[in-house]
This record gives structure tokens, C-alpha cells and sequence, in this order.
């Protein structure tokens, strides 16, 4: 079974920072592309920073540049560094795997900034 636990949201003023992590178990770590993503306004999940390749991760223009996608295999961990953020930032933030062609998602962590 599928599990990804993020971690790492808070309340955080505009220009500052944070890290999330996002704890993978249930599946082959190594087949799958890791990534995160947002709620859209249509309240559809949308990925805005992903693997599509080892080592080549692919971001939305509204976060080139500000915020960075990692990966520990060894520790079966997708971290995301976010700086700069501002409050259109704000929202629930998804761990996001795609495994054999199938989307999963964890269950979300809060992000908010304030102005």
C-alpha cells in the first residue's frame, strides 16, 4: 500500500522559508517519480515540481527559482526547500507519486504565509 506523510508546513511571513519532507514507504522507491503539488482554485490537484527524470526535476513557472526539489533514495524521503514565499503561496501541499502510471497522494500539509 501506497504511503506518502508529509511533514514540514507552518505559518511562515512573507520573504521567509521552509522545508517539507515527505516520507515515502509501500512501494518500489526507485520506480516511481516523486514530486509535489498544490489545490488548484478548481480544487484539482496539480504537480508545480517533479521528477520526470532521475536528476531532472521540472517546476512551474511560479516557482522556478524559489523553490527546489530533492530526493533521498537511500531514505526514501522528497524534500522541498521553499524560499521566498509569499502569500499566494499559501495552501495544502501534497507529497505526489507516480508509480506504473497510477497518481498517488499523501494526505497534505499546511503552508501558510503571511503578508
Amino acid at each position: 500500500q501506497v504511503q506518502l506523510l508529509e511533514s514540514g508546513g507552518g505559518l511562515v511571513q512573507a520573504g521567509g522559508s521552509l522545508r517539507l519532507s515527505c516520507a515515502a514507504s509501500g512501494f518500489v522507491f526507485s520506480h516511481a517519480y516523486m514530486g509535489w503539488g498544490r489545490q488548484t482554485p478548481g480544487n484539482q490537484r496539480a504537480t508545480f515540481a517533479r521528477f520526470i527524470a532521475p536528476l531532472r526535476p521540472l517546476y512551474a513557472d511560479s516557482v522556478e527559482g524559489r523553490f527546489a526539489i530533492s530526493i533521498d533514495n537511500a531514505r526514501r524521503m522528497v524534500y522541498l526547500q521553499m524560499n521566498n514565499l509569499q502569500p499566494d503561496d499559501t495552501g495544502v501541499y501534497y507529497c505526489y507519486a507516480k508509480l506504473r502510471g497510477a497518481d498517488y497522494w499523501g494526505q497534505g500539509t499546511q503552508v501558510t504565509v503571511s503578508s
